[in-house]
């Protein structure tokens, strides 16, 4: 039998999971299972996957269960029939499932969708659990100034962030060298740029350590994901972003580090398993048990680092690139990998064709400054509008 979450506090935590259907969702909740008496289910959201939806809310009993796509609610009013779980649709439903009171919530709603829903959580002041990338890439400096304005808790729930967390002395922050974000390097960590040109989507998506969703693998087939990462990093920690490296570490088992002034780097480790940072993020201030497999150094042998090779995955070049132009190039950059990504899996680009189409979109769309939310997402919208009509060109040739 599981060991079961080990709380010390004895009243259970209220919690609200956005996007509850998705990889971290689905790990999160298994977290949850494992210790029931520990936490009160709040509010359940998921985009589309009504038959999984369903599932969680008869498991989890939460108060409040919205399904994105309002179109799909009847399906998911008439499978609840019965339950004493309210239900809602559409994206301002899942805004207001966010501003619901809830101890903690997992904003693990994936792409630009996710930036309303987490700002109303973190407008509320809560402890928001942050799984989503482009909330920082796309509005890293308007995201980070709501969270102080309105005393809010951001714990990073990528393996990566939540690493340097673990090991980031806030009390010290100027005895900190530089940050050291590892990644797997991908499925085409050894390839050439003519063999991954013929790749095709089912290979992009067979991620060698981690299980993710299709997007996320994809993203960290093209090394995008890190690139996204080293901005999201920026906004998490107080660092410059000369001080935030990356370092290819093909076990994925040295999740990242913090180098230090005197010399000292310090490592978070692990077995790739997504529940560990999840049930830190879950846990803390305390510790809670997680089942992920225990780090066996002494089976694994050796630890492998290499530096990233900037010429076969121009993404990070790319990303550095958008941060040290700020204001909305992190959001146009995000913006067209989303629509290039979708593209690509959909068979209508090739995969050296999603950075290019990040690249032209870049080149064409002047970034600004945008100073809310608003002008945020109109930003985006105009990306994804230029993106396309780049992907239309690649169709074509």
């Amino acid at each position: 039998m599981a060991e079961p979450l080990l709380r010390t506090n004895p009243e259970p935590k209220t919690v609200s999971v956005l996007g509850a259907t998705g990889s971290v969702g689905c790990s999160t909740l298994d977290l949850v299972r494992r210790s029931r008496d520990a936490y009160d289910v709040v509010a359940l959201t998921a985009h589309r996957n009504v038959g999984l939806l369903v599932e969680q809310v008869r498991e989890f009993r939460p108060r409040l269960a919205v399904i994105g796509d309002e179109s799909l609610y009847p399906e998911l009013k008439d499978a609840l029939q019965g339950t004493n779980t309210e239900i809602a649709a559409g994206p301002q439903a899942v805004i207001d499932a966010a501003a619901r009171p809830a101890d903690w919530v997992m904003a693990a709603i994936v792409g630009a969708a996710g930036l309303a829903p987490t700002l109303s959580a973190v407008r509320r002041g809560a402890t928001v659990a942050l799984a989503n990338k482009e909330c920082l890439v796309c509005a890293g400096d308007l995201m980070m100034a709501e969270v102080t304005r309105h005393q809010a808790t951001l714990l990073p729930v990528d393996s990566e962030h939540n690493a340097i967390f673990q090991v980031f002395d806030f009390d010290q922050p100027e005895a900190v060298d530089s940050i050291i974000l590892t990644a797997s390097g991908g499925p085409f960590r050894t390839f050439s740029r003519d063999e991954m040109a013929a790749v095709t989507p089912a290979e992009a998506v067979a991620h060698p350590n981690w299980d993710m969703g299709a997007k996320i693998s994809v993203d960290s087939a093209t090394m995008i994901n890190k690139g996204l990462e080293l901005i999201e990093a920026y906004h998490l920690f107080p660092v410059e972003a000369s001080q935030i490296d990356i370092l290819i570490h093909p076990q994925s088992v040295v999740h990242s580090l913090v180098s230090y002034v005197d010399g000292s780097v310090l490592a978070q480790m692990g077995t790739p398993d997504m529940r560990t940072p999840i049930a830190f993020a879950l846990g803390w201030p305390d510790r809670v048990a997680a089942p992920a497999e225990r780090l066996n150094l002494a089976q694994i042998g050796q630890l492998n680092f290499e530096a990233p090779d900037l010429q076969r995955f121009p993404a990070l070049a790319l990303a550095r690139n958008a941060l040290e132009a700020g204001g909305s190039a992190p959001t146009i950059l995000n913006a067209a990998n989303e629509v290039a990504v979708a593209g690509f899996l959909s068979g209508k680009i090739g995969f050296l064709h999603i950075v290019e189409t990040v690249q032209t979109t870049l080149d064409t769309l002047p970034a600004c400054t945008p100073s809310s939310l608003e002008e945020v997402l109109h930003m985006d919208k105009e990306a994804r509008r230029i993106a396309a009509d780049v992907m239309e060109r690649f169709e074509r040739s």
